[in-house]
């Protein structure tokens, strides 16, 4: 295998895993979204918040690492429930401009606790998986990347059975499709809705946990909601399959871009696809065709 080959390889698995994280940034962003019809901006700052927590617990207060993990994903799940419950349901019924404006307050609160808190430094923490690599014939692959892929198809493979194949599930599906319909047979809409919403706090939790180690502990850790709201573009917006698909083209196209397009490409990217395919193909990969007669 010549070098380029070699090369070529490395760049899909590294564009794998990083791609990994966008779609499962890009999943939760569309759950909440088929939920209550809000874009949730501060989802990026859940993920960037659970990292904090989880360096706190595992380098400020010595906690083993799965333990940490166990307890940071459950905080995340509880905070993402209360941001429902407690504030998004205030503006129920108002204009949807109305809750992504709410959502980008609460992001901003957020980044301030945190920064006020834990400091603004950067930092990291140690993983079961840190330093080691493991080598197939010449390519060599972080242990942490295989974990990020394998990560990611787990908690995919889970979702769409809990969604598919559960009494709970199909009440989900269901009251995001029709909330009063499913509320008259007897879905109980608010606690269903707040469930979404702590799921997709859960998966980002996850996501801030396995990013932290690579992309450090940082409040610039938010930003990925954009990167991810490119990928959901990309994919088909309200598109599940399409969340995944968009996040996985999407970190592959940032890696290759690195190293094959000029110096500063590789951070615009994600802004780049997503001005082209708004412009060229509205409705995204897997999103569904909306016309109206008129």
């Amino acid at each position: 295998m010549n070098q380029e080959m070699v090369q070529v390889i490395q760049l899909a698995i590294n564009g794998m895993a990083i791609g990994a994280i966008y779609a499962l940034v890009a999943l939760g962003l569309v759950l909440t979204y088929k939920a209550t019809e809000v874009l949730n901006f501060a989802h990026g700052d859940v993920l960037m918040a659970s990292s904090f927590v989880g360096w706190g617990l595992i380098v400020g207060l010595g906690w083993p690492f799965w333990l940490s993990a166990l307890c940071t994903v459950a905080l995340a799940a509880a905070l993402s429930w209360i941001i429902d419950a407690r504030v998004m349901r205030l503006i129920v019924g108002q204009p949807q401009f109305a809750g992504v404006m709410l959502t980008i307050a609460i992001a901003f609160m957020l980044r301030g606790l945190v920064s006020m808190v834990f400091g603004p430094q950067s930092r990291t923490y140690p993983t079961p998986w840190s330093d080691q690599k493991t080598q197939l014939g010449p390519i060599i692959v972080s242990d942490l990347s295989l974990v990020i892929v394998a990560a990611a198809l787990v908690i995919t493979l889970l979702l769409f059975w809990f969604l598919k194949k559960t009494t709970l599930g199909v009440a989900i599906q269901a009251a995001s499709q029709n909330q009063l319909a499913a509320y008259l047979n007897g879905i109980r809409v608010k606690r269903v809705t707040s469930l979404v919403w702590a799921i997709s706090g859960a998966v980002a939790a996850v996501c801030g946990l396995l990013l932290a180690p690579t992309a450090l502990v940082d409040i610039g850790l938010w930003i990925i909601v954009l990167k991810a709201l490119a990928a959901v573009v990309l994919g088909g917006f309200g598109s599940i399959p399409g969340a995944i698909v968009g996040g996985l083209l999407l970190g592959l196209i940032e890696q290759f871009a690195g190293v094959y397009l000029p110096d500063g490409f590789k951070d615009a990217m994600a802004y780049l696809v997503l001005i082209g395919v708004l412009i060229l193909w509205p409705r995204g990969l897997l999103g569904e065709a909306h016309g109206r007669r008129v």
